[in-house]
């Protein structure tokens, strides 16, 4: 069987601060498949995701002559990849904070605005329960009607509207949450 050349993070980062096309492409390799797996957990749709993940790594080769090798690599291009997964939704005027409030909320959905981001908002849909967060994210990140998540999914239109608005009670829940441990904090 035969070796499978090391990969060495120092060198690769620093051939890619000189720009050369080949340390690019290794570290484009070496971390590709886990910020894919990670923006599809936002979203479903490969080509978005293929967007996002590639505006992050185009962030990621021009700020990285600012990484100190303190702490993990991997983890300070999750976070830039994360960032342009947020930027991402706030250009394609999908604000979560909007989706998690019925128009009628304006006053619950002002409050939360002053105090959260989108990336708060996205950290929030992660605790959801599965089938809730499913829906959720199928309806007020992509787009799709009660419809078609219910053919998507295998349930009933009444059934993709309750997980919906259960997971709008929790997020409602979790942001006063967050807010009051803000006010108190601040």
């Amino acid at each position: 069987m035969p070796n499978k050349k090391k990969y060495n993070e120092r060198k690769t980062v620093e051939g890619c601060v000189r720009n050369e096309r080949h340390f690019q492409e290794l570290l484009y390799r070496e971390y590709f498949d886990t910020m894919m797996r990670m923006c599809m957990r936002y979203t479903t749709d490969k080509d978005k995701a293929m967007q996002i993940v590639n505006n992050g790594f185009l962030r990621v080769f021009q700020k990285l002559h600012t990484f100190e090798f303190k702490g993990s690599l991997e983890g300070w291009i999750r976070r830039i990849v994360f960032h342009s997964l947020s930027d991402y939704f706030k250009k394609e005027k999908k604000y979560l904070h909007f989706m998690v409030f019925e128009e009628r909320d304006q006053s619950s959905q002002e409050k939360a605005n002053s105090n959260l981001y989108a990336e708060d908002i996205l950290k929030m849909v992660d605790t959801l329960p599965p089938a809730s967060q499913s829906v959720f994210r199928l309806y007020a990140i992509e787009g799709y009607s009660h419809k078609e998540i219910s053919e998507r999914e295998g349930i009933s239109v009444g059934t993709s509207k309750w997980h919906l608005s259960n997971a709008r009670k929790i997020l409602k829940r979790l942001i006063k949450n967050n807010n009051l441990t803000q006010y108190y904090a601040g």
